[in-house]
């Protein structure tokens, strides 16, 4: 990993892939409505509003997590949170729509 993969301005598509590999979870953190909106096929909705109450059940799934939102802001706040509670292998999607293509 380089210096730019670190700060977050690498190949995103080779970041989502290589976790993607690795059989990552992908963990929306949209509101349920913006869920139902449309969203990427077999990707687990937890709001960020209650993510840090499912953190057990996270870690119980002992896989990496690529987190998503609209724009990326949210899922930033829930690589956090993750990080904070002892996930490491947590990498931010950013915007759904982003990752759908």
């Amino acid at each position: 990993m380089g210096i730019l993969d670190f700060l977050g301005f690498g190949n995103k598509s080779a970041q989502i892939a290589a976790f993607k590999e690795r059989n990552a979870i992908i963990i929306d953190v949209r509101t349920y409505e913006e869920f139902a909106g449309g969203h990427i096929q077999n990707s687990k909705n937890i709001p960020l509003q209650i993510i840090e109450s499912k953190i057990s059940d996270i870690k119980k799934l002992n896989k990496p997590v690529i987190a998503c939102c609209r724009s990326g802001n949210r899922s930033g706040m829930a690589k956090t949170m993750l990080n904070q509670q002892g996930l490491t292998e947590v990498y931010n999607g950013g915007g759904v729509y982003d990752m759908l293509n």
